[in-house]
């Protein structure tokens, strides 16, 4: 299918696929589905609802979790021929008001009541706000501003009925450079900035994507596919690869309950495909070495053993060589008695894993891919629509982000940073022109703030952020990206945040796994009833001490943690300590944390090298 537009890409697929299930929730016990002809005329009653409201073209925000009608809302608006604004579920009502404000939002389509009270706290500061749409029908008082989803909708069957255009006249009616979407950027430094995104920004990195999978081993994002979404809309590789791409290729989208319920989710929809960043991972490795290390010493020989096998089967692939027909047999065996546990706790039918948002460890990427469960990983950023690169069946190399993406350039400045060029690069920052010429240059470059090379066969690697690089009072450069990644893969260890920038020596804030330290300290007789009894414990010190020492040695000596501290609750997102995205946010880490940093470098000198 050739479309120049999202909303072409729409109208053309649920033509095509009209007596398809293409949408699925849960409800209850059961999963519904909705048919292509179903959405078809919901995004038309949403498109005409926002054109009785004026007909002109004007920004409207979504503020909800994932479902069916945050999907067609998002289309509804696309097809009026406005731009939809993105707003995470998990902002408190300040930030929410910035975003409202800054776009100059006119309607908003909220998820519930909870997310309804959110709003109406700021709604008297959003001069630009006229309607409020609650998606679950929910609302039962009387403001005239405030309407449920469904009332919504007959008012766009009535406007329908009365005007001169079509509906395939409305989709018709946006170019290629047409504003799209505004996604917030996630905002670590100061407020956040809108990215301005148009349908040929969007377009391009679709059809790059399919393109980029169809010259590899096979396709993805097919007719066949399910997928379990996840990963917020918000966030624009879900948005792009989950809802557009997926989406133009007929494929299934099932919609998950919530974060508690993804594996209890994976288990039931079988999903061929899904999306996440690297957290998600992270836990499910831990989980599956948890449970091996629980095992008796016969099985942990064997899982291990299997392990080693894969990773034969990976290292041949991933050089293009042969596989012996021993090591084959070998593998098989493995897949039957190892791996095909770990596959259904997947579901038992997934193809792939995708990766993106954050690096992905080598050591965790390489341990799903011996198991037979590959993870792709790709690198972009919001600004980017997002994909620069990725790895592709065929085509990987773990520890890299794979290749550069059909139609995009790639260049590493001489400060080591990653700039791109390319059809996918945002058109700039809404009502912010300074903000945009410091990250587009003269010639159309965008300097992503990433430290990278490029291998001579083309395989891209990221460093670390640019502004995370640590500069020691020695003048060492550690990117703490590398350690972090390391560290986190321990069953010990939740979070990780890396300092030393000024100082003589790298320390860090880590904040432990409760859980598993609970039960190491079960298991040796200690019961501890709070996080800061565990932490302050002596075992649990000489632990976590010895998690990080055997990490370090394969680091230099100057990058390596010399100290650190242990933090009795979890960095989040409503202290302002990680983004939406679960970027750690250093800023604000460092300010709360200030007491802790203060106490490990009291006594630096001594450590100093």
């Amino acid at each position: 299918m050739v479309f120049n537009t999202i909303s072409e890409m729409f109208y053309g697929v649920v033509d095509k696929y009209k007596d398809k299930v293409l949408y699925l929730y849960k409800n209850k016990d059961e999963w519904i589905g909705l048919k292509g002809s179903v959405i078809h005329s919901t995004v038309e009653e949403i498109a005409f609802g926002l054109k009785s409201i004026s007909n002109t073209s004007f920004n409207s925000a979504i503020l909800s979790t994932n479902s069916p009608r945050w999907a067609m809302a998002d289309y509804g608006i696309i097809c009026s021929g406005g731009c939809t604004v993105s707003i995470y579920p998990t902002l408190i009502p300040s930030q929410i008001e910035y975003i409202l404000n800054d776009s100059e939002t006119k309607v908003l389509f909220v998820e519930n009541k909870n997310q309804l009270e959110k709003v109406l706290e700021i709604k008297h500061n959003c001069e630009s706000l006229e309607k409020i749409i609650v998606m679950d029908d929910s609302y039962n008082d009387s403001e005239e501003y405030i309407l449920n989803f469904m009332d919504f909708l007959n008012s766009g069957n009535e406007y329908s009925k009365k005007s001169d255009l079509s509906f395939k006249d409305l989709v018709d009616l946006p170019n290629e450079n047409d504003l799209l979407t505004l996604i917030y950027t996630s905002g670590t430094t100061g407020n956040p900035k809108g990215v301005m995104l148009t349908h040929k920004n969007l377009v391009s990195n679709i059809n790059s994507t399919i393109d980029g999978i169809r010259d590899s081993d096979g396709e993805i994002f097919v007719e066949k596919d399910r997928l379990l979404s996840f990963l917020p809309l918000s966030h624009v590789f879900e948005r792009m690869c989950g809802h557009f791409c997926a989406f133009s290729q007929g494929a299934q989208t099932y919609y998950a309950e919530n974060m508690e319920k993804i594996v209890e989710n994976m288990i039931e929809v079988k999903p061929s495909l899904m999306i996440s960043v690297p957290r998600l991972y992270e836990k499910m490795y831990t989980k599956v070495i948890d449970k091996v290390k629980a095992g008796p010493p016969i099985r942990q020989k064997i899982f291990w053993w299997g392990i080693g096998v894969g990773k034969k089967i990976v290292d041949l692939k991933t050089n293009n060589e042969e596989i012996p027909w021993l090591l084959q047999k070998k593998f098989d065996l493995a897949d039957k008695i190892v791996f095909s546990k770990i596959k259904a706790r997947v579901g038992g039918n997934l193809r792939y894993f995708f990766s993106g948002g954050a690096p992905l460890s080598k050591k965790i990427g390489e341990f799903f891919g011996a198991a037979g469960i590959t993870i792709l990983e790709g690198y972009g950023l919001t600004e980017t629509s997002p994909i620069l690169s990725a790895n592709l069946p065929g085509k990987m190399r773990y520890g890299t982000v794979g290749k550069i993406w059909k139609d995009v350039e790639i260049k590493i400045a001489d400060d080591g940073e990653i700039i791109a060029k390319g059809p996918n690069i945002m058109k700039g920052y809404y009502n912010n022109e300074e903000a945009t010429k410091e990250v587009i240059d003269s010639e159309g470059w965008f300097l992503t703030g990433d430290i990278g090379e490029l291998s001579e066969d083309g395989f891209l690697k990221i460093t670390d952020r640019k502004k995370n690089i640590i500069i020691t009072s020695q003048g060492k450069n550690v990117a703490p990206a590398a350690m972090e990644n390391a560290l986190v893969t321990s069953q010990y260890i939740e979070q990780i945040v890396t300092i030393g920038d000024k100082e003589s020596f790298i320390s860090a804030l880590i904040v432990p796994s409760f859980e598993n330290l609970e039960i190491y300290l079960n298991n040796k007789g200690v019961k501890l009833s709070t996080n800061q009894d565990m932490i302050n414990h002596k075992d649990v010190v000489e632990l976590i001490e010895k998690v990080v020492n055997d990490e370090m040695k394969n680091f230099s000596k100057f990058e390596r943690i010399k100290k650190f501290k242990l933090l009795p609750d979890l960095l989040t997102i409503e202290k302002g300590e990680l983004t939406p995205t679960l970027k750690v946010v250093r800023r604000v880490v460092l300010k709360n944390y200030k007491e802790y940093i203060n106490q490990i470098y009291d006594h630096a000198e001594t450590l100093s090298e």
